[in-house]
């Protein structure tokens, strides 16, 4: 669509009309239910789809469908267009809007608009800085700060690395890369010998480390926040094996390369930025709007595997693509949130109750 975002809407399963049913537990709102919008930055990669795809899901199973009326934005990671939008959502009187942010300030304005208007503002993966939104994340300097102790570990305290980084600006990759380079400091021997972005993104990752890999010396590790099986492609490309120890995200590829494949074995740690920060926000939302949650903000725990811990079928999946993000669901008996694969691939429910594990509060 040239020149707007379109607004979309979910319908009921029978194609009559908006969802709507009432909500005993808010009040004055008993005959009508909740209004929670999403407002997602960027579209442009895997992580963001399989994360829209199960905001989607979630609101076609219970308790979801019987008490949310959701809709969701996309921006093109544009702060003014997400601002605007933002604006749309505060004059329609929705109940909560959930903001993955193109700009961890750039919406702070708009933000505190909608919470001096009464609207709850959950923000969450790429979290804004204001204190009127209610924030849901993992701890992103320690995830930067582990992906780097490992390869301390692995290096024994000395070699060349690089850096892949990933969408400028936001507060993820600020913070990841600053946990990063709070381990560098204490490691003079290990030298960051380029840093450069991947967006985020396996193609955008194999093909930036492409272009700069007949510059570099030797590499005795990867340090990379999302893309990484791409890097690794790169490599392989440009026959730089056996590939290093290697520290990155939990796309699908990655861990396949943690298990063996295309010829390769990699000495691995793959932790997860969890697409179900989205369902943590939303059921946030829900059960503050229902007064039955603190007004607080969460952080939950990044799931994680090493070479040594991934399991086929739980951890990576070998028949799904490489770029697919593998952290789509927890697992364990404390998970936060089990869901099916179809919900982060399609958008569609999974059979029964969707139960999404909130802190204690």
């Amino acid at each position: 669509m040239t020149g707007a975002i379109a607004r979309r809407t979910l319908l009921a399963a029978s194609g009559t009309g908006l969802l709507a049913a009432a909500l005993p537990h808010q009040a004055g709102a008993a005959d009508r239910k909740l209004k929670i919008a999403l407002s997602n930055s960027y579209i442009g990669n895997k992580w963001r789809i399989e994360m829209e795809n199960l905001f989607k899901a979630a609101l076609q199973m219970e308790p979801y469908k019987s008490q949310v009326e959701g809709t969701w934005f996309n921006s093109g990671n544009n702060v003014s267009q997400e601002s605007q939008q933002i604006s749309g959502l505060i004059g329609e009187r929705v109940d909560a809007i959930l903001v993955d942010a193109a700009s961890p300030t750039g919406l702070n304005g708009i933000l505190q608009q909608a919470n001096a208007r009464g609207i709850l503002v959950v923000s969450y993966d790429n979290v804004v800085t204001t204190p009127a939104a209610i924030k849901v994340n993992t701890d992103q300097f320690a995830f930067g700060k582990k992906l780097a102790e490992f390869l301390v570990q692995k290096m024994h305290g000395k070699g060349n690395v690089i850096m892949v980084t990933g969408v400028p600006g936001t507060f993820v990759d600020q913070q990841r890369n600053a946990g990063a380079d709070a381990v560098w400091k204490q490691h003079p021997d290990i030298k960051v010998v380029n840093r450069y972005t991947g967006m985020w993104d396996s193609s955008t990752a194999e093909r930036n480390t492409a272009s700069i890999l007949p510059s570099l010396p030797k590499i005795d590790g990867i340090w990379c926040q999302g893309g990484t099986d791409g890097v690794l492609k790169a490599f392989i490309a440009a026959k730089r094996t056996p590939l290093p120890p290697t520290a990155g995200e939990a796309e699908n590829g990655f861990r396949k390369f943690m298990t063996g494949y295309m010829g390769e074995k990699v000495d691995g740690l793959s932790i997860g930025q969890p697409p179900y920060l989205v369902l943590v926000a939303l059921e946030l939302a829900r059960r503050i709007l229902q007064k039955s949650y603190p007004r607080k903000d969460i952080t939950i725990p990044f799931p994680f595997v090493t070479t040594g811990t991934v399991k086929t079928g739980e951890t990576v999946f070998p028949h799904l693509p490489d770029s697919f993000f593998a952290d789509f669901t927890d697992s364990g008996p404390d998970a936060t949130v089990k869901i099916c694969v179809d919900a982060a691939l399609k958008g569609t429910p999974c059979p029964g109750h969707l139960h999404v594990r909130l802190p204690k509060a």
